[in-house]
């Protein structure tokens, strides 16, 4: 069916939403193809789009088609799944209300119990309620870090983490089944439906302080912390008083905003997000800037260093608060001679370097932290070995396992902990960081965001991979030691001149690794219209892995620019 004959599908609904029926009266025929030509899919964070009307834009209808595609896999999944349940929470943005009343709907249409918060809720507490309660699986309604234009939708399993690939297929074979998704009931058993709250937040919030690994620390120094609008509001500022530290709130982000209104991007990996936490925090004389992104599992911050306040990257951040865990744990005997660090293959490998020090072994994932929630749940389950740290570069970790997703409030918690145990030694974050590259070598990361949006975007960004994946490149400069095609399932090591296979699941991801520990990784972004390249570079100084990380970005990009 063409674009024009699904549009028309639409326009002969007679109960459409009055809403997206307006929209969709003014819509232009470039605007039909966009939102018509393709249907919504899931990516790495499961499904994220433009609000609006269309199959390829996010909406009632399309929730509703999820949502039902989701419990017909789960009922086939467990006879007992209705009994068990399934958690929901949302974001603040546009209509994650609606989306998530009309999920439990359809759910409890099927039969199943719903746990359903009763206002927005971060999306680490969500896979925390998904195991309080022992549901099968649960809902997430947010778009993350994405523009005010979108919303999204998460679905987790049994042990809270993200469905990885080949339960997702599964769940997507359900979804594609359903035909007329403008019929599916949502009027019956709404009294299975149980609103959940405090209860949940105190017990999660109860398990997070359990990190804590120094509680005595002194804790003079102020903090600013921003939810950029979003969830982490309900109880991070809370959190933080609670064991002691300064924390202030900045109150003209401490709103429920679904425009992001007082912010300039809900995105932390943006230095614009801080603007107006770091003038507050000049004001004050604080020595932190705090921000998560508006689901809360992210964490960025900014540090003040000699009057200045430096942005720090997710990989730097995870870096030094993974070098800060194994070191206490290290001298309080509490480090695991069976311990595990996970992270992914496109973000830094100084922590690999750290858990090598420390005798930790390492596993590498695919970009998703639903890989590393696996991971954990496989350390559950075979118990060959104990979780002690995990993250990826788009400012993502988890200390403690008790969530299978990141978790913004144990990254606070460790984070600030970090900073009070180096402030005792006369030193800030900064001056921590300088002193692990001291340790370890100067490894820089840098990343290039190639917005391609609309169908011609993603023929473009076919053709980029497509060049890349069957052109030998010759980057000047640079020696080409070996190649990881995930889709593909090859790596090739051209110094041995041997292939063998790649133990992931398929992905369109690229990884090239070359000469002194430098690699760069193509990946079309699964909840984006763009294609993220990164890189890694490993200098004896400051000032030469700068000057490397910005050659390797140059010719890199110099031979994507190449590609029409």
């Amino acid at each position: 069916m063409g674009y024009l004959e699904k549009a028309q599908v639409w326009k002969d609904y007679k109960d459409l939403d009055a809403r997206l029926k307006k929209e969709l009266d003014a819509m232009s025929d470039n605007d039909l193809k966009e939102a018509f030509t393709n249907d919504l899919e899931f990516g790495t964070g499961g499904m994220r789009g433009i609000l609006g009307a269309g199959t390829n834009r996010l909406n009632i209808y399309i929730v509703m088609k999820a949502t039902l595609g989701f419990g017909r896999y789960l009922l086939k999944k467990s006879p007992v799944a209705g009994a068990m349940g399934v958690a929901i929470s949302h974001d603040n943005r546009h209509y994650s209300v609606e989306f998530a009343r009309c999920a439990a709907e359809v759910l409890t249409t099927l039969g199943f119990r719903v746990f359903l918060f009763e206002a927005l809720r971060p999306t680490p507490e969500l896979s925390y309620a998904v195991r309080n309660f022992k549901c099968i699986g649960g809902i997430m309604i947010t778009a993350s870090h994405n523009p005010k234009e979108y919303n999204g939708y998460k679905i987790y399993d049994e042990t809270g983490c993200q469905l990885v690939p080949q339960d997702a297929d599964q769940v997507i074979a359900e979804i594609n089944k359903i035909d007329n998704y403008f019929e599916i009931d949502h009027s019956k058993n709404h009294d299975l439906i149980y609103y959940i709250g405090k209860d949940v937040d105190d017990k999660y919030i109860a398990d997070v302080k359990k990190i804590i690994m120094r509680p005595n620390l002194k804790k003079d120094f102020k903090l600013v912390y921003t939810p950029l609008h979003g969830t982490g509001q309900v109880f991070a500022p809370q959190v933080l008083q609670s064991v002691g530290y300064d924390v202030k709130p900045l109150a003209c982000q401490m709103t429920c905003d679904p425009d992001f209104s007082g912010v300039k991007t809900s995105n932390p990996e943006n230095k614009e997000a801080y603007d107006e936490a770091i003038e507050y925090a000049k004001e004050i004389g604080a020595k932190i800037v705090l921000a998560t992104d508006p689901d809360a599992d992210r964490l960025g911050i900014a540090v003040e260093h000699d009057g200045q306040y430096i942005l720090f990257t997710g990989n730097q951040t995870a870096s030094l608060v993974f070098d800060y865990i194994c070191k206490t744990r290290k001298e309080l005997g509490t480090l695991p001679k069976d311990g595990y660090m996970f992270t992914t293959n496109v973000s830094s490998t100084l922590p690999i370097a750290i858990a090598n020090k420390y005798g930790l072994k390492t596993e590498i994932t695919l970009t998703g932290f639903k890989f590393i929630g696996e991971k954990a749940r496989e350390m559950e389950q075979t118990k060959k070995g104990t979780y002690v740290f995990g993250f990826e570069e788009s400012y993502g970790c988890l200390v403690s396992p008790i969530v299978r997703d990141k978790d913004s409030i144990q990254a606070i918690l460790m984070l600030c902990e970090t900073a009070a145990y180096y402030r005792e030694k006369g030193m800030d974050l900064v001056d921590a960081l300088n002193s692990v590259y001291e340790e370890y070598g100067y490894y820089k990361e840098g990343i290039t965001n190639i917005g391609l949006a609309g169908l011609e975007g993603q023929a473009k960004i076919k053709r980029i991979m497509d060049f890349f994946r069957t052109t030998d490149i010759a980057p000047k400069g640079y020696k080409i030691l070996a190649k990881d095609d995930v889709l593909m399932g090859i790596s090739e090591d051209y110094v041995k001149n041997t292939k063998s296979k790649i133990n992931l699941p398929k992905s369109n991801v690229i990884k090239y690794y070359l000469n002194d520990d430098m690699w760069f990784v193509l990946r079309p972004s699964g909840t984006e219209p763009k294609l993220k390249v990164y890189y890694g570079v490993k200098g004896k100084t400051d000032e030469q892995a700068n000057i490397e990380l910005k050659k390797l970005t140059d010719e890199v990009m110099s031979i994507v620019n190449m590609i029409k």
